[in-house]
């Protein structure tokens, strides 16, 4: 008699995407990429051009400055939706 065998249970460690949801286009193919000798990050749609560039914290990721495009991108496309009267 024999003992049964263990069922051998996988940890998938989940990583953070290279390319990232373009709010303009649409596309998944903004790239954010960090020099930490400048202290600065620039972030770039590969389909329609749309680019910025942001100063950063010693502990920022891609991710956060993804974020912060996605922020800026939003938040001053609604000052221009809004009316002047």
């Amino acid at each position: 008699m024999g003992r049964r065998r263990r069922k051998v249970v996988k940890i998938v460690r989940r990583t953070l995407p290279e390319f990232y949801l373009c709010p303009r286009c649409g596309k998944n193919t903004v790239k954010a990429t960090i020099n930490r000798k400048r202290g600065q990050v620039t972030v770039v749609c590969g389909n329609c051009g749309l680019n910025a560039a942001f100063s950063i914290q010693p502990q920022m990721a891609e991710v956060d400055a993804y974020c912060l495009f996605v922020d800026s991108y939003y938040g001053a496309e609604s000052k221009e939706e809004t009316p002047v009267a």
